[in-house]
């Protein structure tokens, strides 16, 4: 039970600290984002509190809630975006830790409802292929559990694609969503998508007929540095 506790001050720990990066990288102003992370042994998930400013965060104020939403440590009310993240950890059981952010060119991109194609090895290097675009939720989705909806569509999107090769996704007129196998690889993620975005909206600016690149070098970048036989950079010890 010590060592249980000791791994959710941990995780309280690590999620306060991905809050506060978010706005540090720039990727979350005002309070316009959040950054979560599961612990599946206790089944529990660790969350921002709803409309606190990132600088006044502290370890003590992230929520606890389980797996039905339902608070099981914490005074203050959980993000907004509580149940996205809950529909994201349920259909996949590989990622801990979710990120969402309006970061501005990823919106950007969102908000003209089109997918950001992979236009060079950078993108190439992070993302196997075009970043997806969820469709509109309907009237009656958006009226009834809106953010469990806002998951449930994600996940439809997701549908075939491995999320670990494809962490991130764009709402609809919304904002995007990230994960990763942690929460400070979910906040990576998110500076790196942020990062694809600005390129692409340059680079189609500069030429808008430039092309996606072609799929053997889309691969050839992303299984060097992801999969089995990866060999960019030292490896693990």
């Amino acid at each position: 039970m010590t060592d249980r506790r000791g791994a959710l001050l941990d995780l309280r720990c690590e999620v306060c600290e991905a809050n506060k990066e978010l706005a540090e990288r720039g990727l979350a102003r005002f309070t316009f984002g959040n950054a979560s992370a599961i612990d599946r042994e206790s089944g529990v998930v660790v969350i921002k509190p709803s409309g606190v400013p990132y600088d006044a965060m502290t370890p003590a104020q992230m929520v606890v809630v389980d797996m039905k939403g339902d608070v099981v440590e914490g005074s203050l009310r959980p993000s907004s975006d509580l149940a996205t993240h809950l529909e994201l950890y349920r259909a996949f059981d590989r990622i801990g830790g979710v990120v969402h952010t309006h970061s501005h060119y990823a919106t950007v991109w969102a908000q003209s409802q089109r997918e950001i194609p992979c236009l060079g090895t950078t993108h190439a290097d992070y993302f196997h292929g075009a970043i997806p675009l969820t469709a509109h939720l309907s009237a009656d989705d958006i009226q009834s559990e809106y953010e469990a909806n806002t998951g449930r569509e994600i996940v439809r999107r997701l549908a075939g694609i491995d999320p670990l090769r494809m962490p991130a996704v764009l709402v609809a007129g919304h904002a995007s969503f990230c994960w990763g196998e942690s929460v400070g690889a979910a906040v990576e993620t998110a500076d790196l998508l942020e990062e694809v975005a600005r390129m692409a909206y340059a680079t189609l600016t500069l030429n808008t007929n430039a092309d996606a690149i072609p799929a053997a070098l889309l691969d050839k970048h992303f299984l060097r540095k992801h999969g089995p036989a990866a060999y960019y950079g030292q490896g693990k010890s």
